[in-house]
């Protein structure tokens, strides 16, 4: 399914918002044309994968050049889509320079991601499905984002990969509020619907609402099957 497809079925489907990974491949007038007809917004999208295989090359040393030129055009694709937020791809790395180059990089596009309004977004990806991905720990993002000082710069809290790598989600949620940019939930272990799995997200969503998260979460999982068939935790997390 292409993604102008999948924006229409999300549509008929009664999501609020919808997100993508990087457009690279993506006919992008398709994609404008496809959020003005539904009236979805674009929540997120990510910086350029890579190579196949890759997930970003924004923390890996000696590709400087490229991740800039990359999140120039992300930028611009995202001004084009009205989104308001991009997700830095650090990528597979533990190359000694590896943070210096992050930091680098999360300060040129905070910079010029400020320019347009835009926020920027890490995310730590748990290290049993992505192994050796540089981004892991939510204490570490965290730390680089009270580090650098960008105001535009924020947190992903992706409850799956928090879960598996830090776990203590309503202290974490609670305390890290000010920094989050975006929150997205799937069940543990297996990242399948949300109604399913050892994480109460029922308790996660009255305790966002209950701390004034007023954005639309990310569900970000793995169906079995037809993805319409697999929605009925949408009511079940409404009526929570």
């Amino acid at each position: 399914m292409s993604l102008p497809q999948a924006i229409f079925a999300a549509h008929r489907a009664g999501f609020d918002a919808v997100e993508t990974h990087s457009l690279d491949l993506e006919d992008i007038d398709a994609v404008k044309a496809a959020l003005d007809t539904t009236g979805l917004p674009l929540q997120l999208m990510n910086t350029g994968q890579g190579a196949p295989g890759e997930i970003g090359f924004n923390a890996i040393p000696g590709r400087e050049a490229e991740a800039r030129a990359d999140i120039d055009k992300s930028i611009a694709i995202a001004r084009r889509l009205q989104c308001d937020a991009l997700h830095l791809l650090a990528g597979f790395t533990d190359a000694p320079a590896a943070d210096t180059t992050f930091r680098a990089n999360l300060d040129y596009a905070c910079d010029a991601a400020a320019r347009h309004d835009m926020t920027i977004l890490i995310e730590p990806l748990n290290q049993q499905d992505m192994p050796g991905y540089f981004l892991s720990h939510a204490d570490y993002a965290l730390a680089l984002i009270d580090r650098m000082g960008h105001p535009n710069l924020k947190l992903i809290f992706d409850c799956y990969h928090v879960q598996i790598m830090d776990g203590d989600l309503s202290r974490r949620i609670t305390a890290l509020l000010p920094l989050i940019g975006h929150v997205q939930i799937a069940s543990v272990p297996d990242r399948g619907p949300p109604d399913e799995g050892e994480v109460n997200y029922r308790h996660i969503c009255r305790l966002l609402d209950s701390l004034g998260w007023n954005r639309p979460l990310g569900v970000e999982y793995i169906p079995v099957g037809l993805t319409e068939e697999t929605l009925g935790w949408m009511q079940w997390l409404r009526e929570s």
